[in-house]
C-alpha cells in the first residue's frame, strides 16, 4: 500500500471553522423542507447528520456543498454560508463551480461512476476539470487507488468491480483534488456490512492522515455514533447540535 504525503495538522486545525451556516431555509414550491438551520463545523471534524427520511438531511447537504441554494424568504432573511472563510453567497456561477471543484469532494450512495470509464479515468475526471495535466492527474489517481487497496484495479470498469471497490473508487475521485471538505450522502447505504465497516474506518483514517473535514448523512447508526458529533434533524430543523 502506497503511503501518501501526510499533511501536518496544526493544533489550530481543530478549533477553526470549516463551515458556518446560518438561517438556511429551503422551499420547493409551497413545501418548506428546511426551516432556518444553523450549523457550525470545525476543521478536521467528522460530523454525522441523522434523521428520518424527509427530515431535510440531503437537502441541507446539497446546500452546504454548493450543489443547491438556500431560499430567500425576504430581504431581512439573513442567510449566511461560509466555507473555509469564503462567503459562498458572493460567488457567481463560474467562481462557485471553481471553488467546488477545488475545495469540496462528494461521495454518493450509488457511486455515480461513469460506466464507460476505467477506475483511474473516473478518479481523474475532477482533476481534468480543474485543468491538471494528464500525467499529474493519473499519478495522483494511482497514488489514491493504491492507498485504498485498488492498485490491481486501475484499468477495471465499474461493472468489473464489487460494490465496496466501486465506493472506494468514488472516495478516490472525491479526494483527487485534495479538497479540504468531503460531503458523503448515505455512503454505505448500498454496501454489505463488511464493506460498510471498512468504508467507515476509512473515513477516520483519511481524516487522521490528511486532515479533511467530513460531513456525513447516514441512516447507519454505527457510523453516526463513530463521528465526533452527531446532529439529528427533525422536520427541517437540527434539534441536537
Amino acid at each position: 500500500m502506497v503511503s501518501l504525503e501526510k499533511i501536518v495538522i496544526s493544533p489550530l486545525l481543530y478549533i477553526s471553522q470549516m463551515i458556518k451556516a446560518k438561517n438556511i431555509h429551503k422551499y420547493y414550491g409551497d413545501l418548506q423542507v428546511l426551516k432556518g438551520v444553523d450549523i457550525h463545523i470545525k476543521k478536521g471534524e467528522i460530523v454525522s447528520i441523522v434523521g428520518s427520511s424527509g427530515a431535510g438531511k440531503t437537502t441541507l447537504l446539497h446546500i452546504l456543498g454548493t450543489l443547491d441554494k438556500a431560499s430567500t424568504i425576504n430581504k431581512s432573511n439573513n442567510i449566511e454560508l461560509l466555507i473555509n472563510n469564503t462567503n459562498i453567497n458572493t460567488l457567481k456561477n463560474n467562481a462557485l463551480a471553481k471553488f467546488r471543484n477545488e475545495h469540496i469532494g462528494f461521495i454518493f450512495q450509488f457511486h455515480q461512476l461513469l460506466p464507460e470509464f476505467t477506475a483511474i479515468e473516473n478518479v481523474c475526471l475532477p482533476a481534468f476539470i480543474k485543468g491538471t495535466k494528464k500525467a499529474d492527474a493519473e499519478k495522483r489517481a494511482k497514488e489514491l487507488l493504491s492507498f485504498l487497496g485498488l492498485s490491481d484495479r486501475y484499468n477495471h470498469k465499474p461493472n468489473a468491480l464489487s460494490g465496496g471497490e466501486q465506493q472506494r473508487v468514488a472516495v478516490a475521485r472525491a479526494l483527487v483534488n485534495n479538497p479540504s471538505l468531503i460531503f458523503a450522502d448515505e455512503p454505505s447505504g448500498n454496501l454489505d456490512s463488511e464493506s460498510a465497516e471498512n468504508l467507515h474506518n476509512l473515513f477516520f483514517k483519511l481524516r487522521d492522515e490528511f486532515g479533511q473535514t467530513f460531513v456525513i448523512v447516514t441512516h447507519n447508526e454505527e457510523l453516526a455514533n463513530m463521528a465526533d458529533r452527531k446532529l439529528t434533524m427533525v422536520d427541517g430543523k437540527i434539534i441536537t447540535n
